[in-house]
C-alpha cells in the first residue's frame, strides 16, 4: 500500500471535519495493518490499546459457544469502526478477525481521546457508530425468538441485501462471499440444517447463485416469506 498514514486518514469519513493540526497528531500515533482473511485482529480477553477503523476490505466480530461454535454478530465494512468499546478499560468481549483481505489503521486509545476532548463531532460521529452497533444488536435479540430456521435465514438474506446489495439484472447480488459454513456461523446453527434451508428457498425461487454468490431475486418476495404476511 502506496499511500501514506496521513492519506489513509484523510480518506476516512469521520475525520472529514478535523483540523490539520489534529489529524497531524493522529499521524504521529496511528498504524496501519494488513491481514489476510481468516487472520485474528484480536481475540476476547485481549486488553486493547488501539481503537480500529478499516481501511480496505471487511472484518467480523464474533463469539464463541462454551463448545467452541462461532456465531458471528456482525461483518463491519470499509470506513467502519471496529471496537469503539475499547473506552471502557476493559478486556475484549468479542473476537475480531477478517473476513477478506483487508487493511486497518490503528489509533492509540490516548491520544484519540485527546482529539475527541477537542472535537466534539469527532466525538459524536464515534457515539453515533456505538449507536449503530446497539441497534444491530437489538435486531439481533429480536430475532432470537423460536422461529423456523428457514426464515431466519430469510431474514438474514434480506438484510445482507440490504447492506451489500448490488442491483442486476434479476435481482440483487450479495456483494459476499458467503459459504454456507459462513451463514451457519451467522444464524448459530449447523452448516447442513442452512444447506437444506437454503435449497428450500432455491427451490421456491427467492434466491439463486451467480458466479458463486447469492441473489435475491426480489426483496419484497423475501420479505413477505420470512415476515410470514
Amino acid at each position: 500500500m502506496g499511500e501514506s498514514i496521513k492519506e489513509s486518514i484523510f480518506k476516512l469519513d469521520i475525520f472529514n471535519d478535523l483540523d490539520n493540526e489534529y489529524i497531524e497528531y493522529l499521524v504521529q500515533s496511528s498504524f496501519r495493518l494488513k491481514l489476510e482473511k481468516g487472520e485474528s485482529l484480536f481475540l476476547e480477553r485481549d486488553e486493547l490499546k488501539n481503537m480500529y477503523i478499516i481501511l480496505e476490505g471487511k472484518m467480523t466480530l464474533f463469539r464463541l459457544s462454551e463448545i467452541g461454535q462461532k456465531r458471528v454478530i456482525y461483518i463491519l465494512d470499509s470506513g467502519e469502526i471496529i471496537n469503539e468499546i475499547t473506552f471502557d478499560n476493559v478486556p475484549a468481549s468479542i473476537n475480531c478477525e477478517a473476513f477478506e483481505d483487508s487493511v486497518v489503521i490503528g489509533f492509540e486509545k490516548e491520544i484519540l481521546l485527546y482529539v475527541m476532548e477537542n472535537n466534539f463531532d469527532l466525538t459524536q460521529k464515534i457515539i453515533n457508530s456505538m449507536g449503530k452497533k446497539v441497534r444491530r444488536h437489538y435486531r439481533q435479540l429480536k430475532n432470537t425468538v423460536p422461529i423456523r430456521l428457514d426464515k431466519k435465514l430469510a431474514a438474514k438474506l434480506w438484510k445482507l441485501s440490504k447492506d451489500y446489495g448490488i442491483k442486476i439484472n434479476d435481482g440483487i447480488l450479495i456483494d459476499l462471499d458467503l459459504s454456507i459454513t459462513y451463514l451457519a456461523d451467522m444464524l448459530g446453527s449447523t452448516r447442513e440444517t442452512v444447506s437444506r434451508c437454503m435449497s428450500d428457498l432455491k427451490k421456491v425461487g427467492l434466491v439463486k447463485y451467480k458466479d458463486g454468490k447469492i441473489v435475491v431475486k426480489s426483496r419484497k418476495e423475501l420479505s413477505i416469506y420470512f415476515r410470514g404476511i
